[in-house]
């Protein structure tokens, strides 16, 4: 779906066709289940969209108390095979719960992170981040008309150099964090800086050959902080946390396509690491 039929009636395809216009499901990974899963009310006329980050039981009851018959998240509610539907997993129950209450479920998973404008842009738009490109540089896809340039993660430049406390200080108020994990580099400025939301550490080498003072994202692993003490700043801020504000991206999408309609993000906690 390129191009969103626009109807007096706004359907539930109207608003996957909008979000598809911005993200096409052709740039998703191969291992990636983005797109309509649950899809028994695809043609209804919609009364709602509910936005989160993931899909569970929780956020499938707000979805009913809100009034919205389509929930829009950015990770899979089915990203692993699913062999039975018995209700004894958190996905089973809220397949079912969906499936029983006519609601539809969508995912905008990684052809969001590559589309340009899309998950690490609104990271690097939240930081302050200047002259953005794309990291990675994938090959541009052309759907009618129309060109997306896609690629892994950014890396961009602040308007001016700042110290390494100040810089991480800064991260931790935007992304509101209690803690970060960093390894033991000491750039004497921060001003180049790479980052990609959710799983990007294979993209260091990347963030280095590019000449990145520090590189961001959700998560690293501890091996993989070995070795980079000489070379550039790690900051590993956490999975939910370094995609969160993909649920602004995802509302703008669809309140730019459709103003009048119903349009909530879900507040619903659905982040399952809790920080003491």
């Amino acid at each position: 779906m390129c191009k969103p039929h626009i109807s007096d009636i706004m359907k539930i395809k109207d608003i996957l066709g909008a979000l598809e216009e911005f993200a096409p499901l052709a740039l998703q990974d191969g291992y990636d289940n983005a797109g309509l899963q649950i899809g028994l009310a695809e043609d209804a006329e919609a009364t709602g969209v509910l936005l989160s980050l993931d899909v569970t039981e929780e956020v499938v009851n707000e979805a009913i108390l809100r009034g919205c018959n389509l929930i829009v998240s950015h990770h899979p509610l089915m990203f692993h095979p699913v062999q039975s539907f018995q209700g004894k997993t958190h996905v089973e129950r809220a397949i079912l719960k969906a499936i029983k209450n006519d609601i539809a479920v969508y995912a905008a998973h990684t052809n969001l992170d590559v589309v340009e404008g899309g998950v690490n842009f609104k990271m690097a738009e939240k930081l302050g981040l200047q002259k953005v490109e794309f990291l990675a540089p994938r090959e541009s896809y052309t759907c009618g008309t129309k060109e997306y340039k896609a690629g892994d993660g950014v890396i961009a430049s602040l308007p001016a150099a700042v110290s390494k406390r100040e810089f991480m200080e800064h991260v931790k108020e935007v992304f509101r964090l209690k803690s970060l994990r960093v390894n033991n580099a000491s750039p004497k400025t921060i001003k180049r800086v790479a980052l990609c939301g959710g799983n990007g550490a294979s993209f260091i080498p990347q963030a280095m050959e590019k000449g990145a003072d520090v590189f961001i994202t959700g998560e690293i692993g501890y091996h993989r902080f070995f070795g980079y003490d000489k070379d550039i700043l790690l900051l590993e801020i956490g999975h939910y946390e370094s995609e969160q504000y993909t649920v602004e991206l995802l509302r703008d999408i669809v309140t730019k396509f459709a103003p009048s309609l119903h349009v909530c993000k879900a507040e619903t906690n659905i982040n399952p690491i809790i920080y003491l």
